[in-house]
């Protein structure tokens, strides 16, 4: 009976949830104060893991928060190391995730259309 998840898919979630609790409790750099986890990718082997991250506010410039990710990221690794009690703790990478930004974008405009829609209609 095959397993509902790869090895990959349940430590990316680990990662994912002690990562945003670390993130949340022990850093304290103001530029990611607006800084949530959103995703975590690893790599088959386990070596690398692709941590995307997204900002509250979808206008804000994303360099400063991954500046500070990546900055952090060998702090954030040996806190990582330390809770999940692993032989191999992976490689931070961090990317920003910009699907809010692009949500945020097609939902202004399909409110605009539908506000076309309602003025021609009067």
């Amino acid at each position: 009976m095959p397993r509902e998840y790869s090895r990959s898919q349940r430590m990316g979630a680990q990662v994912l949830r002690t990562l945003s609790e670390l993130l949340w409790t022990e850093v304290k750099d103001p530029r990611l104060e607006s800084a949530s986890l959103t995703a975590v990718e690893l790599s088959r082997d386990l070596s690398v893991a692709r941590v995307y991250f997204s900002l509250l506010n979808p206008d804000d410039e994303p360099q400063p928060a991954l500046d500070a990710l990546t900055k952090a990221s060998g702090f954030l690794r040996s806190k990582l190391g330390r809770a999940m009690k692993v032989r191999h703790v992976p490689e931070l990478r961090f990317a920003h995730d910009d699907s809010i930004a692009h949500g945020s974008a097609m939902s202004k405009l399909i409110q605009d259309a539908i506000d076309q829609g309602n003025n021609g209609k009067d």
